[in-house]
């Protein structure tokens, strides 16, 4: 696969652009795949504060990153099928503006239920940028480029995940919980403001589908029977899975069964994202000599291993730094794993926004799947999350043996 033509797309946009233009790309492009770290990491320090001065349970909680999850699955659906109708431009700048206006409503939220509600309404909007995010990558890029630079924007929102719990922990020292949604709120608006001038359109008139719902429904239907397509979703969507069991549970786990407090996740948790920054920036390298499907099985390999290596470590009971590590192996692996999967299904498709969408949609489902599940033990213990990223680890090794060798080289 080779890079499209750079006059297909927006000149500010080509390919061939100069390394400014580039780093600016990738600036912006992974600020707005970042939405999803960013709305779902930040408050995690806050669960347990959060769940005494609403007075509900740890499970409670958790339904609010579930919300989340959802909405930022659903919202995909929406996003990804209108930018490749109307454009990727203007759906962006307005899912920015709804994210921005729902993150101020949640910092208001009165209670529980309120607040569950807002997070799937700024899930659904936070959605825009991360399939969008992507679409445009597609316009630009194929195949192992392709795969190269979604590594690349992993040095910008890799850093989400690291700095997200941090900032949310240092919030907590001087506000409430209601403080962190304040400034998500700040972080969107921002962020439209920057997209406005730095994000022309990547996707000209002649190229877009101009079908209605009717193309967009057979696009969705083509895909979910499209076997290489779902192989690759499916086998990342449960790698992505078990890492949200443990974005949910290892608050719970690692402050309350294990004793860390807030300070100390924080570090603990920026420290396993580090890990999946470094991994993504091997990827990028080892591309330029490995094909995408290679390091695919890589890391979900790693992933696997990192799984099993968690559960012994709960059941076994070797200590705090036999747990850390199995979790550092399952969310570094994500490095190689969402470069690569994303590039294979993605790769070839003029539908990349509904391709995209229904990729994000797998993705975010599972993982709302797998959140609730992760504290189904209550708060004092961490064999329900170790069960889960295991499952979901291992799964995601079986669908990709079990899928992709009959119907794929890579």
């Amino acid at each position: 696969m080779t890079d499209i033509s750079a006059r297909q797309a927006s000149p500010a946009l080509a390919p061939t652009a100069g390394g400014g233009r580039r780093l600016k790309l990738v600036v912006v492009l992974g600020a707005l795949s970042a939405f999803g770290p960013l709305s779902l990491d930040m408050y995690l320090p806050a669960f347990p504060a959060l769940a005494s001065d609403l007075g509900v349970q740890d499970a409670d909680v958790q339904l609010t990153l579930t919300a989340c999850l959802l909405g930022l699955a659903l919202g995909q659906l929406v996003a990804g099928p209108l930018s490749d109708s109307r454009g990727r431009r203007t759906p962006l700048l307005i899912g920015l503006g709804c994210y921005a206006a729902a993150s101020l409503a949640c910092a208001f939220a009165p209670n529980i239920e309120v607040l569950t509600g807002l997070r799937l309404v700024q899930g659904m909007a936070g959605a825009a940028g991360i399939v969008i995010s992507r679409a445009v990558v597609r316009d630009l890029y194929d195949g192992t480029e392709a795969a190269r630079f979604f590594s690349l924007l992993m040095l910008v929102n890799g850093l989400a995940p690291i700095l997200a719990p941090v900032l949310g922990s240092q919030l907590l020292r001087f506000a409430d919980w209601r403080a962190v949604f304040a400034v998500l709120a700040a972080i969107g608006a921002l962020l439209l403001a920057t997209a406005v001038p730095a994000l022309p359109e990547s996707l000209p008139p002649e190229r877009r589908n101009r079908g209605g719902l009717g193309r967009t429904v057979r696009s969705f239907g083509g895909l979910l029977g499209d076997r290489r397509f779902m192989g690759y979703a499916l086998s990342a969507g449960s790698a992505f899975a078990a890492m949200f069991a443990y974005i949910s549970g290892s608050s719970f786990v690692l402050q309350q069964v294990y004793g860390l407090d807030a300070q100390q996740f924080s570090l603990v948790f920026g420290g396993n994202a580090l890990g999946l920054v470094l991994l993504g920036q091997v990827n990028a390298r080892l591309l330029r000599s490995r094909a995408p499907g290679v390091m695919l099985r890589a890391g979900l390999a790693v992933s696997a291993v990192g799984g099993a290596g968690l559960l012994v470590a709960v059941v076994a009971g070797p200590g705090l730094w036999a747990v850390c590590g199995s979790l550092l192996l399952v969310v570094a692996a994500v490095g190689l794993i969402m470069p690569n999967s994303t590039a294979l299904a993605l790769s070839g498709r003029d539908n990349a926004g509904t391709a995209s969408a229904l990729l994000g949609l797998l993705q975010f489902a599972l993982g709302g799947l797998a959140a609730p599940l992760a504290g189904l033990g209550g708060s004092g213990s961490a064999l329900p999350m170790a069960v889960v990223i295991a499952a979901f680890s291992g799964a995601a090794v079986l669908v990709h043996a079990l899928v992709l060798p009959r119907t794929s080289p890579a």
